[in-house]
């Protein structure tokens, strides 16, 4: 790996596009390991996360937001055009990866990386696919774009922090799509330079869609940068540019966005041929709750045998900054503990999941958030009884630089109404990679089967995971084995009961 180091520049240091940010990514995504077989191992595990995604997309269909994104793409057929889950239409790649990665993001259910800020790598994939399929590309070519932009997200997400100063991760999201898009399609370094800059300058936005009531733009976001990446590759691959040095410049985004004029970042990058892991070091959730809520219902499992539930007097969770901060009391969001919030502003509140997993001993993607389960009196009450504290001792094993060693739990102090005290700690989740449970194929599979029971008759879900299995061996025509066959006409009625919108 190479350190690069990225700081700003005044206009005046003409600061050659070579030493630029966006033309190092560009050139990662464009050298020769991406020509080479990939690793045995980092193709499995692409298989993998294209399995998740599917799992979690079918599992939100009947869900608002997918059905709006979803409809907002029908009306944009094209050919050869892209699927859409929950459909058998083909619309224009753009608006494919609009609804299809609407329908991945909208029960914040699939992939993860955290590190000095936050990821979902796996939104990388549905604009990916899109363009796959629009152009005539094998599983092999989405393959090696898949490994490509999750080589990006990682290295971004560990060398440059968006969350402290408030700027929403999808800013690294975009800029990873377009250079999956690149590596996918063969494109040259320079368009692929031009595409990040115009895609990193138009998907920067603040962290409010995670804060206080948080609506279900949450879901919209990631789908909203896959959508912007393909526009910007489209624009660069006519010629078009973008403004330079997106990253350094005196005007952009690490002096205006981020740490200001004196802004000095590393972003550690694959030599040309060495080969890109990185999809490795990422990992998947079990349940579906912000990430650093996973080793939480977990730890609030294991403590539900020895809780007497009625003589809580106060939970307290001693955890990192980014739990406490982020979805802990310390975010001071009152809706974090409010029995009518979003579905979206629940799954960011620890105290709800910690209070409802210790209750129920389980974890359920829609049960878990029904508006009668968070009215439950016994529940309101023992939630308003939880709180975070932030742990510096949990903060550094969060950031600890060996991924065997980090850390997105924390330790659970009980205290029942005679003092007693009850206390336990998880440092990761038992699906992590280091945890009890590490989820391999049949994890995955087995995920898949659960989520699209009543989505997906058992012939087609067989179908879909022996594709899945055989992406490296798909032709064009064979990617669409990856939207499994659902029922479109009960899709549709639902769609059908929407208002209209301008198109």
């Amino acid at each position: 790996m190479i350190d690069h180091q990225v700081r700003v520049h005044p206009s005046a240091d003409r600061l050659p596009r070579e030493e630029q940010l966006a033309w190092k990514l560009a050139t990662v995504a464009t050298g020769t390991q991406e020509a080479a077989e990939l690793d045995p191992a980092v193709a499995a595990m692409a298989v993998n996360r294209v399995i998740d995604n599917a799992s979690v997309a079918l599992a939100s269909l009947l869900r608002r937001p997918v059905a709006v994104a979803r409809t907002q793409a029908l009306a944009h057929p094209a050919g050869p055009g892209a699927s859409v889950f929950g459909s058998r239409a083909r619309v224009s790649p753009e608006w494919a990866a609009w609804a299809n990665g609407t329908a991945v993001r909208e029960l914040d259910f699939h992939d993860t990386y955290l590190a000095a800020d936050y990821s979902h790598p796996g939104d990388n994939i549905p604009p990916l696919l899109a363009v796959a399929q629009h152009t005539g590309r094998s599983g092999a070519d989405l393959l090696r774009g898949v490994v490509a932009a999750y080589e990006i997200h990682v290295a971004l997400v560990k060398g440059i922090c968006l969350h402290a100063h408030r700027i929403d991760h999808v800013a690294h999201l975009s800029a990873a799509t377009v250079c999956g898009l690149g590596a996918m399609l063969r494109l040259p370094t320079e368009t692929v330079y031009q595409a990040v800059g115009q895609a990193v300058h138009t998907t920067t936005a603040t962290r409010q869609s995670r804060k206080g009531e948080i609506s279900s733009w949450k879901a919209f976001a990631p789908a909203f940068a896959g959508k912007t990446a393909i526009e910007a590759v489209d624009r660069a691959m006519r010629g078009e540019g973008a403004p330079s040095p997106v990253y350094e410049g005196e005007d952009g985004f690490l002096a205006w966005m981020l740490d200001g004029p004196r802004s000095a970042y590393t972003v550690a990058l694959p030599e040309d041929g060495e080969p890109r892991r990185a999809i490795l070091d990422t990992y998947t959730k079990e349940h579906s709750a912000e990430y650093q809520a996973q080793a939480i219902i977990d730890l609030a499992r294991r403590l539900r045998e020895k809780t007497p539930l009625g003589r809580v007097r106060s939970v307290v969770l001693h955890t990192s900054h980014h739990t406490h901060h982020v979805i802990g009391s310390g975010a001071n969001d009152p809706q974090k503990y409010d029995p009518a919030a979003s579905r979206e502003t629940l799954d960011h509140s620890v105290p709800y999941i910690f209070a409802v997993a210790l209750e129920d001993g389980s974890w359920h993607h829609e049960r878990s958030y029904a508006p009668d389960r968070a009215r439950r009196p016994g529940t309101v009450e023992l939630w308003r009884r939880i709180t975070t504290v932030e742990d510096p001792e949990w903060t550094r094993r969060y950031h600890d630089p060996d991924p065997a060693r980090r850390a997105f739990g924390g330790r659970a102090v009980i205290t029942l109404d005679d003092g007693t005290v009850i206390e336990d700690e998880l440092a990761v989740a038992d699906a992590h990679p280091a945890g009890a449970r590490p989820f391999g194929r049949d994890g995955y599979t087995a995920k898949f089967r659960t989520l699209t029971e009543s989505v997906v008759p058992p012939a087609a879900q067989d179908a879909f995971l022996d594709a899945a299995a055989r992406l490296a061996e798909l032709d064009t025509a064979g990617l669409t084995g990856l939207f499994p066959a659902v029922d479109a006409t009960a899709v549709a009625a639902y769609d059908a009961k929407l208002p209209k919108g301008l198109f």
